[in-house]
């Protein structure tokens, strides 16, 4: 159902740096880290990013980005030195991005992570004690507060942990032209959102379902960040059966290629 004066602003929050194999799988890559990129077939800029919905019934911000203290903050899973958030201006950062809005943290009413990964959920404790809705899928919840110790991969527990969370089960309009999509396979409860718009018409945010361009194909091509390929590929085909539909336009994870040509915040999809 698409929403009268529903619009949509993307807030690009700069990219981290990593090898291009933790996205895209490739025969020959091998995993290096920071210390040896000149020594990868591609060091790649994972752009990241966050969007501003704004509806009738409420302001919702997708993905919070990654935090500023990542060099610090991630040493429990040491993925500062795989994925360090370096290719970041001052201007860029979450939290710059929200007051170039005009927008405080009290402003969002909605907060919803596409899944509670260390580079989505990184600013998510910035909305203890607002009163923003914080949402993610119940199979999401379920992981990553069901594993022992402080991290597991990429999911940091004092990301959103301390935080009251409402979780969605299945394929959810959580608002008027704004639903989020069920699409597990790179996590546990990975979620896409879909947003119907007055003049852009379907808009499709895949979040990690998928990474970039290369990986939607077709072919498919996942990346060494995919939990589990066997509910990954129908993920993927789910998204591309939807966009075909829809006639959608997609907005992919971390394609720093595909960011260039998007409209940026301040201007908006309407």
């Amino acid at each position: 159902m698409t929403a009268t004066g529903t619009t949509v602003k993307i807030l690009d929050c700069g990219a981290m740096s990593c090898d291009l194999t933790w996205l895209l799988l490739e025969p020959g890559r091998t995993l290096l880290s920071r210390a040896e990129k000149d020594q990868a077939d591609e060091w790649y800029r994972a752009s990241t990013h966050c969007v501003l919905v704004e509806t009738a019934e409420g302001r919702l911000l997708w993905d919070t980005s990654c935090p500023r203290d990542w060099e610090t903050r991630w040493v429990p899973m040491g993925l500062q030195e795989f994925f360090p958030y370096d290719q970041v201006g001052e201007d860029e950062y979450f939290d710059s991005r929200l007051n170039q809005q005009g927008l405080e943290l009290s402003d969002i009413d909605y907060v919803v992570l596409s899944h509670l990964h260390f580079d989505h959920a990184g600013n998510a404790q910035l909305f203890k004690g607002t009163d923003a809705k914080m949402v993610c899928s119940k199979k999401e919840h379920e992981f990553a507060f069901g594993f022992d110790g402080v991290s597991t991969g990429g999911h940091l527990k004092s990301d959103y942990d301390g935080l009251g969370w409402e979780v969605v089960d299945g394929d959810t309009e959580l608002l008027p032209g704004v639903t989020l999509i069920q699409v597990p396979g790179h996590t546990a409860g990975t979620m896409a959102m879909r947003v119907d718009l007055p003049e852009t018409g379907t808009m499709i945010f895949t979040s990690d379902a998928v990474f970039m361009g290369d990986t939607y194909g077709p072919p498919v091509n996942p990346g060494f960040l995919i939990n589990d390929l066997t509910t990954w590929y129908p993920s993927v085909e789910k998204i591309r059966k939807l966009a075909e539909e829809t006639n959608a336009t997609l907005v992919f994870g971390h394609d720093s290629v595909q960011m260039t040509s998007l409209r940026v915040a301040p201007e908006s999809y309407v």
